[in-house]
């Protein structure tokens, strides 16, 4: 009997016969949207399972608060024990291998960004399930692409088709997981994309609509319709929210940082961010998990709600409730950035949500406060809610449909479009890069939109090292390098010293005289004909730095050395160019072929 696997190969070779290039691939984008929605669901399963079962009647009123605690332990567990100490998270993961990993993803992340994503998050750790449904999607897409032999670029396109449908499938919302994944993971589009994307995202957007009960998935309806007079405010919402996403982002990164120096015993650390969620969440209940639940308590209108479980509520009156929203605006990156740095898994993109709709009923709140002005504080908490993520994510088109969506309608698409477009105007103005990609773009590690900086991120040194190259002692004389001359065709040599460490370079073309000198050659010490390199090369460099030193050094050969200095062989600039012809080449469309 023939095992699943062959039977599935088979079924490949029958497709693969029948079906061109372009058909197979949307073949493969309904299985990655099926597989990644089927994750997506899996994982928002869990995680309402878990909450669930931590606020049944029966539990004390404060036990909840322990939990936080406990996930944190259990991830860091999980991950030390079987994962190997390793778990990259968020979007940075997936970034990094389009750019740096040929858009392979190991098969391990289609599962274990689910178990630790749903402890942390189920046991109210404070951060969202986006980020770690995008990773598992994302390996989904990889590892589909590698079963069905697809090359580098369709298995790019998969692996965006992944992250597309696991959107689609946590929000109900095909769109805004196709500009998801057009936005952020692939920055050169073709418009062929598009349809891979839509099939995988409208397959993950299918799961969850027909298996989760419609109280688990997250959207709203609106009470009120947009009035044009209250542009003004949504003006002021804009840049309060792009200059809350850039402290949000500052602030998070300072905490997990903080974290991650205050102890270097990972159970040490996970306790100790722990017990300081136990505190933040015991005088701030709504920064508990996710946070989508006191979200639609803003958004439909009833904000009294998010007092319920505050020690204090009884001694709040309408300005203690908008002191209240301000402390959580305030201290939702504190508690996110303890919950990431003390090993637990999850991502920014619901914090950035939660900020975003505390931010748009502080702002209309307070405008209502004055008695002359009524501004509708549901509207505004879910513009604020696209703001702060447009500002936080860099991914205002996100931002906007999926609110959008959500709302299942287009009744604030302006609205949406102004303050996500300032949001992202001030936080590109300050920071050129998010938080997740900061580091990441810096080292060169990710894409961008110059396209031949994503070609040379493509290649790496190692494929144009040529190491078939003579070298000559530094004691030598110059009768022995026109011995090596005479037999090889090349016109630079490599000069090592007595510890077989590289010393420099020689050039045929500066030698001309001396080897037509009737002089004596033995008499003539390779150490006075050497020079040095004009720049070294070490093997892991970026081949964007490669280009670099070669523009600035006018070289077409320069030597690659390793960590003990050496000499490993050359690359050239001829080469390069093959390849970035070759890469460029193959950048075509999917219907062109």
């Amino acid at each position: 009997m023939k095992r699943p696997v062959q039977l599935y190969q088979e079924v490949l070779v029958y497709f693969r016969q029948r079906l061109n290039r372009l058909q197979f691939m949307m073949y493969a984008a309904v299985i990655t949207g099926l597989i990644a929605g089927l994750a997506a669901v899996l994982l928002k399963t869990l995680v309402h399972f878990l909450q669930e079962w931590i606020r049944r009647p029966g539990k004390g009123e404060y036990t909840y608060l322990f939990f936080p605690t406990l996930g944190l332990l259990l991830v860091v567990f999980l991950v030390h024990k079987f994962f190997h100490g390793q778990l990259e998270k968020g979007v940075g993961m997936v970034l990094r291998s389009i750019a740096g990993r040929s858009s392979f993803i190991p098969l391990s992340d289609s599962y274990k960004h689910i178990l630790t994503s749903a402890v942390t998050v189920g046991l109210g750790g404070s951060a969202g399930l986006e980020a770690p449904i995008v990773a598992t999607g994302s390996a989904i897409g990889s590892n589909t692409a590698r079963i069905h032999g697809m090359e580098y670029r369709e298995r790019s396109l998969l692996l965006a088709c992944g992250a597309a449908a696991g959107i689609a499938a946590v929000f109900n919302a095909p769109i805004a997981g196709v500009i998801f994944a057009i936005e952020i993971l692939l920055t050169e589009t073709i418009v062929s994309y598009f349809i891979p994307l839509m099939i995988a995202a409208v397959t993950g957007a299918l799961c969850s609509r027909i298996i989760l009960k419609e109280s688990i998935l997250f959207n709203f309806r609106l009470r009120e319709a947009f009035d044009y007079h209250n542009v003004p405010f949504y003006i002021l919402l804009g840049f309060a929210a792009g200059f809350v996403s850039l402290y949000y982002a500052r602030l998070f990164k300072n905490t997990e940082h903080i974290m991650h120096r205050l102890s270097p015993h990972r159970y040490t650390r996970a306790l100790f961010a722990g017990l300081l969620l136990v505190v933040l969440l015991f005088l701030f209940p709504p920064l508990y998990g996710e946070g989508y639940d006191t979200i639609s308590i803003l958004a439909n209108g009833d904000p009294q709600r998010i007092l319920e479980d505050f020690i204090a509520r009884d001694w709040f009156n309408r300005w203690g409730l908008l002191l209240f929203a301000a402390a959580i605006i305030l201290l939702k990156p504190v508690a996110a950035g303890i919950t990431l740095g003390g090993g637990g898994n999850g991502g920014n993109f619901a914090p950035s949500l939660f900020v975003g709709a505390y931010l748009g009923f502080f702002i209309s709140r307070l405008a209502n406060t004055s008695g002359w002005l009524r501004l509708p504080e549901g509207n505004f908490s879910l513009v604020g809610m696209a703001g702060v993520l447009s500002g936080v994510m860099y991914s205002p088109l996100t931002a906007i449909f999926l609110i959008a969506e959500i709302t299942n309608g287009y009744e604030l698409f302006i609205p949406l479009m102004i303050v996500s477009a300032i949001s992202f105007f001030i936080v590109k103005h300050f920071e050129p890069y998010s938080m997740e990609t900061k580091q990441l773009a810096a080292e060169g590690r990710i894409f961008t939109h110059r396209k031949e900086d994503n070609i040379l991120n493509q290649l790496q040194a190692r494929d144009f090292l040529q190491v078939e190259y003579d070298s000559i002692g530094i004691d030598n004389t110059l009768a022995d390098l026109v011995a090596i001359i005479k037999s090889t065709n090349r016109n630079i040599f490599v000069v090592t010293d007595k510890d077989n460490r590289f010393g420099g370079i020689i050039e045929l073309n500066d030698i001309k005289k001396r080897l037509f000198d009737p002089g004596d050659h033995t008499k003539i010490f390779i150490g006075t004909l050497v020079k040095k390199a004009p720049a070294t090369i070490q093997p892991n460099e970026s081949m964007k730095k490669v280009m670099e030193k070669m523009d600035i050094t006018q070289s077409w050969y320069l030597p690659v050395l390793d960590e003990e200095k050496r000499f490993m062989g050359f690359i050239s600039r001829t080469a390069i160019f093959e390849k970035y012809r070759e890469a460029l080449a193959n950048q075509g469309d999917l219907y062109g072929n």
